[in-house]
């Protein structure tokens, strides 16, 4: 029998899932690493720690569904975006990967501005300068950690450093190459104005690819290491975001979902690059073929609620007992408002020294409630992305919701409220995996395009209903979310600067 494998390098763990040809799941495997935060706002993870988790994933998927290495007819990549892997002439890791949710480059941030312009680089980029992307991170590095700048041969994302290992080649594809702020967007190519201005050699790039396009082979030494087949093609794949739209069937314009991971995802499916000369959302390369997607990102989502449950409560109550409680809750948390920026925020505020809130805690509050207001300030968050969708006339009738807080009818709920459109979550609970798998599957030729086979994928969506009652009560309450952000927004910086 034939299959295919998708791996997803997440930002707590990596997953390998094998799908057959008809992308019905026949095995998982997961395994899980730290985040490390050396100081307030950073975020990094050691490379290797990916390489050892790949291996123990596609390891335990494999024993499980007793499927042999030569069952493999392709394999496809997802992973966390942004993330700089800085490497060697020998391929030696030269630091941890300084990670998507990392705010360390703010100064980086603003000298892209000024050696570029932020008009000309939303225009070729299609986002304004973010500590988030890769080219400040790589800036920042060069300006505090010389050294090791001065040693780098190599820089790759997260995803294609696994491809490195498997394929012993130096290659990305556009929709996460999107999210390095080195790319041509609308034209999908490397920007020579752009490296030649923030004096990047272009040699330490990886090659471009479309993301259908097989950009290598497993070599006898990986195969040795993950257990996997020499020669088995590997297909370019997609950054997380992209994979996830292949694996809801977001391929086309109309279409749109919202991701609750560790991160908070709203994104839309376009047939040419929407591009906000604000900078509120982004524009990247879909990966779809010769189509762009539309997005807002907020930093802390499912991240808000695991600092809850771990760092304040300790883990004394799983997650699901967590959703009972808040289901006690009534619809505005009994007043209580959380704003999410525990890492600062992106979408679409561009705000890095925004941090997390409570408003209007008080005596009555019970955990039920508390954990309720989290789930509707992530909420909050993400209706911001969706207002500014609306204000670029970006429609959509309805709303796929994927990631492990779809798995929560409450959150899909307040979701469906907030956006006042249906909410549907299908019963795949990997999308990132499946829509590698996707990908895998067309660039070897078993389907002849994304859309074919999209369509043979069984989705069955269970769907949520705004309600009159609460769609009223969110709109009150977005305004004073919004009003309370203005309000504080410049005590944010003060406290930044404050020292004990």
């Amino acid at each position: 029998m034939e299959y295919f494998l998708g791996i997803d390098i997440g930002t707590s763990n990596t997953k390998a899932v094998i799908f057959d040809r008809a992308f019905h799941v026949a095995a998982k495997g997961n395994s899980s690493y730290a985040l490390d935060q050396p100081r307030n706002g950073w975020a990094e993870q050691n490379p290797l720690e990916w390489k050892k988790a790949a291996k123990n994933a596609i390891s335990q998927a494999m024993r499980e569904g007793k499927i042999d290495a030569s069952d493999f007819i392709g394999i496809g990549m997802s992973g966390q975006m942004h993330g700089l892997v800085m490497l060697d002439a020998e391929n030696n890791v030269l630091r941890p990967a300084v990670l998507w949710c990392d705010q360390r480059s703010v100064a980086e941030c603003e000298e892209m501005t000024e050696r570029i312009g932020k008009n000309a680089l939303i225009a070729t980029t299609a986002n304004p300068a973010l500590p988030g992307f890769t080219a400040s991170k790589i800036l920042w590095v060069r300006k505090n950690e010389p050294a090791i700048y001065a040693r780098c041969s190599h820089i790759l994302l997260p995803k294609d450093y696994l491809r490195l290992l498997l394929t012993n080649r130096y290659d990305t594809e556009v929709s996460d190459a999107s999210g390095m702020q080195l790319l041509d967007v609308p034209a999908r190519q490397w920007s020579a104005e752009i490296l030649e201005r923030l004096e990047i050699c272009p040699e330490w790039l990886p090659k471009l690819h479309e993301s259908v396009a097989i950009t290598g082979y497993v070599t006898a030494e990986a195969a040795r290491y993950f257990g996997l087949a020499e020669g088995t093609p590997v297909v370019g794949g997609a950054g997380d975001n992209a994979a996830a739209a292949i694996g809801t069937g977001t391929i086309k314009a109309g279409r749109a979902f919202t991701t609750i991971g560790t991160s908070g995802v709203l994104l839309t499916h376009t047939d040419a690059p929407r591009i906000d000369k604000e900078g509120r959302v982004h524009t990247f390369c879909h990966a779809v073929p010769n189509a762009w997607i539309t997005m807002g990102c907020t930093l802390s989502a499912g991240e808000s609620l695991r600092w809850f449950l771990t760092k304040v409560l300790k883990g004394e109550i799983s997650v699901s007992q967590a959703m009972r409680e808040a289901e006690a809750s009534p619809c505005g948390a009994n007043r209580l408002l959380y704003f999410p920026y525990l890492m600062g925020e992106r979408s679409p505020i561009l705000d890095s020294y925004a941090r997390g809130m409570f408003f209007g805690l008080s005596g009555i509050h019970t955990r039920g409630d508390v954990i309720r207001s989290i789930l509707e300030g992530v909420s909050y968050s993400l209706k911001d992305c969706h207002a500014v969708f609306e204000h670029m006339g970006i429609a959509f009738s309805s709303m796929k919701v994927c990631g492990g807080g779809a798995g929560s009818k409450l959150w899909r709920s307040i979701l469906a409220n907030m956006y006042n459109c249906k909410v549907l979550a299908d019963d795949y609970a990997e999308n990132g995996a499946l829509g590698a798998a996707i990908l895998a599957a067309v660039g070897v030729g078993a389907y002849s395009s994304i859309d074919q086979a999209c369509s043979c994928v069984g989705f069955a969506d269970a769907m949520e209903q705004p309600n009159s009652r609460d769609v009223a009560y969110y709109q009150k309450g977005y305004g004073l979310y919004q009003k309370i952000y203005q309000d504080v927004k410049e005590d944010y910086r003060i406290l930044s600067e404050m020292t004990s």
